[in-house]
């Protein structure tokens, strides 16, 4: 009878830990009768899917109630005419409900559309973590087994729930401090999203690591003699940096995979803090380290509780590689987040520390009270979630982690909303700087305060960075300035009313804008005209609801004629239009396109398009290995999109400027031919943007990787021409990226 969860009792009884197997054998029956006949895509039973869940849950170390809400939690959205959250609770408890209606997705909502029901499920879920942190717990799980098993789902399916997980799962589990379950979240949705890329970076991660291994263990060999020596109990582990890791460092900061100092990794995990330290001046007596690569994470800690020291020195052997220092519940903390104490402490933790973690998601649900706007709690969410954080500290010494490029407002607001409304003015290091200013990692913040004054000025919601800010902002303005705020409200109102071109009466204005009322739940026109004036719905948001509203109340004037100073429009590319990439696709200005680092492609070189799932087109030469091997590919049909130039002759007059080109130099051993080489490049005002060099063993010759900006093929070839005229330059050909 429980063949199906043999695998989960199994875990269960591993673990050490005490768990109330009855209740949940009981859960696991319940839920296969509720979910007999259905199936999964894939052709599986379906009560597959929560087993699967619920196994990954225990092995996360949570509690027997967990576990029940992981096998329970698609009964009451699946088989709605068969139980409910209230049968839940009369059957396994309170706790058990409360879960499972947190991981239950509002299917019937009244909202205009499916992306305002999608941001509904995502403030429910936000909510239920608020009330039981479990819930978020639970979720990861659910979508980690969707995406192991995503492949017996729909193109288009795959799209959406991997750009889910990259942009909203994954972000949170960084934040929650959870990074084992962060970082397969988004290899899994890269795989779907840019297959090619991922291959790529998978296939050259692992060419790296197979040249330099022995030089990694030999380094790994010198740390375990020299700690051993030094009487320290210790665990040693090593790691290369994910694929997503170098994906986004490669694509978000142009660089190539030589350029990636942290690619390599070992861990040292010890008993003490104190431990920690004297492990680091062992290891920096070892080697040699690299300036400004030295980060302590304990004495200040992330936000999302992970702890640890973080040094890059260079091996003996010249391989780059990151030493991370950490005890072992700092491990077990980096590893797990939050979820640590429940792995670990058997959930025995005051609710006070776990609220203080979670006081970012509260803020951000303020909005709920302040703004109607879906897209601006998505802004806040997206701005609160995907950040690097800026640590600044309060003049009595604490540390406030702030979302990089946050103003001295946002910290205001970030100690008191108090404090922001009184603020008058704000100092850093001691000196007066402006509102608008910026504070950098380690200046001290002090906030010039007043009783004298008026409250914040609308002019702060356009300067400030955070969500939390710009709701108690609001909020201030909701309640201090109701009468201004109907009064702006009205005037934008009545502005895009104008818009529309018809004549309407007051009387019009106020059905409509009541109409419009009534359908966002709003009570009459001025609790409108307050929303839309102190910024808690955009105009742009109610503009269709006005328009519609506004068609059926207002006649239409069937002698409307066009004017005579219509301008006929002109197929083609638009007037004025300015395309950064230099791409047309498929006859199409203006696309999101990024350029592949297999081949760099170069104005003036024939190119295809290959569309990733949510990351734009990836341009590719014609002839790119990369495309040769995949275009026949059956599972990559449909992708590849044709691609060509601004300017086709590809003679430099772009306006993006400067493409990155890469040359195979092939030269004689000799004293001096890199100066040659880069002095002739500088005669041609060519950046060399990286340089490096493989010997040839046993030989008198080597070969130089440059990379070079470069405006086009023709330009290319320029440089390949000069180069060779350098003495000892033997041959020069264009090289692929790595």
């Amino acid at each position: 009878m429980y063949e199906r969860i043999s695998n989960l009792l199994s875990i269960l009884k591993n673990s050490g830990k005490q768990y109330d197997v009855e209740k949940i054998k009981e859960a696991y029956t319940y839920a296969a009768d509720l979910h007999e006949g259905q199936f999964r895509q894939s052709g599986e039973p379906y009560i597959s899917h929560p087993v699967a869940v619920a196994e990954i849950v225990a092995e996360m170390g949570l509690d027997t109630d967990s576990i029940c809400a992981a096998l329970l939690h698609d009964t009451v959205e699946d088989c709605s005419d068969k139980t409910n959250v209230s049968l839940i609770g009369q059957k396994f408890g309170s706790e058990v409900a409360l879960l499972v209606d947190g991981l239950t997705k509002i299917v019937v909502v009244s909202v205009a559309d499916k992306e305002e029901q999608h941001i509904e499920n995502i403030r429910k879920m936000l909510l239920a973590m608020t009330k039981d942190i479990r819930v978020i717990f639970i979720k990861f799980c659910d979508r980690l087994h969707n995406l192991r098993t995503l492949s017996a789902k729909r193109e288009d399916r795959q799209r959406d729930i991997a750009l889910e997980t990259m942009y909203v799962y994954a972000p949170l589990a960084h934040r929650l401090g959870m990074q084992k379950i962060k970082q397969e979240l988004e290899n899994l949705s890269l795989s779907y999203l840019d297959p090619i890329g991922y291959n790529e970076i998978n296939d050259s991660i692992r060419q790296k690591y197979g040249k330099s291994q022995d030089l990694i263990e030999k380094a790994k060999q010198m740390i375990e003699k020299r700690l051993s020596e030094s009487n320290i109990r210790f665990t040693l582990e090593g790691r290369v940096k994910t694929v997503y890791s170098i994906y986004r460092k490669m694509y978000n900061q142009n660089k190539s995979l030589d350029e990636i100092y942290d690619f390599y990794a070992l861990r040292i995990i010890v008993d003490t803090e104190l431990e920690c330290y004297t492990v680091l001046g062992l290891i920096h007596e070892m080697f040699n380290s690299i300036p400004g690569r030295f980060k302590d994470y304990i004495s200040t800690p992330k936000p999302n509780m992970y702890r640890s020291l973080h040094t890059t020195v260079i091996g003996h052997d010249g391989i780059p590689f990151e030493v991370q220092i950490r005890t072992y519940e700092m491990h077990q903390v980096a590893e797990y987040g939050i979820a640590a104490h429940w792995k670990y402490k058997s959930g025995e933790t005051s609710k006070e520390d776990i609220d203080e973690k979670l006081r970012w998601i509260s803020s951000l649900l303020e909005a709920d009270d302040s703004t109607r706007d879906p897209d601006e709690f998505m802004r806040s969410f997206k701005t609160d979630i995907f950040h690097d954080e800026t640590f600044v500290f309060t003049p009595k010494g604490d540390v406030i982690s702030l979302p990089l490029g946050s103003t001295v407002i946002d910290f205001a607001y970030a100690i008191h909303s108090a404090v922001g409304n009184k603020m008058v003015g704000a100092k850093i290091n001691g000196m007066i700087v402006p509102i608008d200013r910026v504070p950098q990692n380690g200046e001290i913040v002090e906030i010039i305060t007043s009783n004298a004054s008026k409250g914040p000025s609308r002019d702060w919601l356009k300067i400030v960075k955070t969500g939390e800010a710009k709701n108690k902002i609001r909020s201030w303005f909701k309640k201090e300035q109701r009468a201004e705020n109907i009064e702006l409200g009205k005037e934008e109102v009545d502005k895009e009313l104008r818009r529309y071109g018809r004549p309407f009466t007051e009387a019009d204005r106020l059905q409509i804008v009541e109409n419009v009322s009534h359908r966002l739940g709003i009570q009459g026109a001025d609790d409108l005209y307050n929303t839309v004036g102190f910024g808690g719905l955009s105009i742009s948001r109610l503009s269709t609801r006005l328009r519609d509203e506004f068609d059926r109340i207002v006649p239409q004037i069937e002698s409307e004629e066009k004017t005579e100073e219509t301008v006929p429009v002109t197929p083609g590319k638009p007037h004025n239009l300015k395309n950064s990439s230099g791409v047309v696709i498929d006859g199409e200005y203006g696309c999101e396109v990024k350029f592949a680092k297999c081949c760099n492609p170069l104005p003036g070189d024939d190119i295809i398009g290959f569309v990733t799932r949510g990351y734009g087109i990836s341009i590719h030469k014609i002839d790119c290995p990369k495309v040769i091997e995949n275009r026949a590919k059956e599972e990559y049909s449909g992708r590849w999109v044709n691609a060509s130039w601004e300017n086709a002759l590809g003679t430099g007059g772009d306006e993006r400027g400067i493409y990155e080109a890469n040359l195979q130099i092939r030269v004689r051993n000799e004293m001096g031919v890199l100066a040659d080489i880069t002095k002739a490049l500088a005669d041609m005002k060519v950046f060399v943007l990286s340089v490096s060099s493989t010997p040839k063993s046993g030989a008198d010759t080597a070969v130089l990787n440059l990379k070079v900006g470069c405006r086009s093929v023709e330009h290319f070839y320029s440089i390949v021409s000069k180069l060779r005229t350098v003495n000892a330059v033997e041959s020069v050909a264009r090289g692929y990226g790595g």
